[in-house]
């Protein structure tokens, strides 16, 4: 096997430098780490991980938890598959693993406090499915490093990255208003969920703002799965007035609401205007291409990786980051005025 002498030799470092390539790579400018990771590669040079570990007295992983309600196919949600791709990349970019973080069916308190100290992680992100509950609470007041997607957390070391979600939904409203809707109406996320009652928020400001009137027959609640917004949909076109355009507050349910117009045989956007919110993949695909809200996915995993790994390395815990989100204009909500 290379060892660390012959990496350095061949890269004209130091082996201290190489040691902190891999140990702190933060403190190594880009090109000389690039380099060095580059050169690892081409001659199969490994760290010696448990070495490692007892000289910085960290493990180098950080844990992943995404406990999602077992009625819903959290996993294989396209907006939550793209913000794991992008913290994936960016704590390997960065000497780290990620661990998915198990309970073994615990639902004790201290159960994810527990398995982050079996697994002796250095830290933990946690994703808000929706499904809350107070053992994600006291693992985020035990101390250990925790960064939470798309929910407040409080704790010595915790913060949270979101986006701005109430911006967003005030950007859609205003975007249909701008193509002579007046019957704007809304399918939102779960209300319990800060994104869902964020976006309904920014529709109702905009509303006001507008001077449009809220009626409540068209508000439905919906799930963000594509299911919910096909129900929510149809519960809208049997309303006494039809709406002439709808903010739908997550790609996936904008798709299903698609497919619940086409059944009616009504057309996207002669008769009914749509916008969704994420952005994700399927967004550019589904005819007649679907006018969205597009969030930072890789910047929600780079800016949960970067205040991970900064409390990790003794950092105070940043402040809340709240990533902003534009108008992608496709054909659901053009083109006519």
């Amino acid at each position: 096997m290379a060892t660390i002498r012959e990496l350095a030799r061949l890269c004209g470092v130091s082996p201290a430098t190489v040691s902190r390539v891999f140990n702190n790579p933060e403190v190594v400018n880009a090109k000389t780490r690039e380099q060095v990771l580059r050169t690892a590669r081409q001659i199969g040079y490994l760290p010696n991980e448990s070495a490692r570990t007892l000289a910085t007295k960290k493990s180098f992983m950080v844990g992943l938890v995404w406990d999602t309600d077992h009625r819903r196919p959290g996993w294989r949600h396209p907006f939550f598959q793209e913000i794991l791709i992008g913290l994936k990349t960016a704590l390997s970019g960065r000497g780290y693993h990620l661990l998915m973080l198990a309970t073994s069916g615990e639902r004790t308190e201290d159960a994810y406090v527990r398995a982050a100290r079996r697994h002796n992680l250095d830290g933990v992100v946690m994703i808000d499915s929706g499904t809350w509950d107070p053992s994600l609470q006291r693992l985020s007041e035990s101390g250990v490093p925790c960064v939470s997607l798309d929910r407040p957390v409080e704790g010595p070391h915790a913060t949270y990255v979101t986006s701005d979600n109430v911006g967003g939904a005030r950007l859609a409203v205003r975007h249909l208003h701008e193509r002579g809707r007046r019957a704007i109406a809304t399918i939102t996320g779960p209300a319990h969920t800060r994104p869902g009652a964020e976006r309904l928020r920014g529709y109702q400001d905009e509303l006001s703002r507008l001077g449009l009137p809220r009626r409540p027959e068209f508000v439905v609640e919906g799930d963000f799965y594509l299911s919910g917004g096909h129900a929510a949909m149809r519960r809208l076109l049997e309303a006494d007035e039809r709406p002439d355009a709808v903010f739908v507050a997550g790609d996936e349910m904008a798709v299903g609401a698609l497919r619940a117009i086409g059944e009616a045989g009504l057309k996207v956007p002669e008769d009914i205007a749509l916008v969704g919110f994420d952005d994700i993949e399927v967004a550019a695909l589904v005819p007649p291409g679907l006018t969205t809200v597009a969030q930072d996915k890789a910047g929600f995993g780079t800016a949960a990786a970067e205040a991970v790994v900064s409390m990790i390395n003794g950092a105070d815990a940043p402040p809340p980051r709240i990533l902003p989100t534009t108008l992608v204009v496709r054909g659901s909500s053009t083109p006519p005025l």
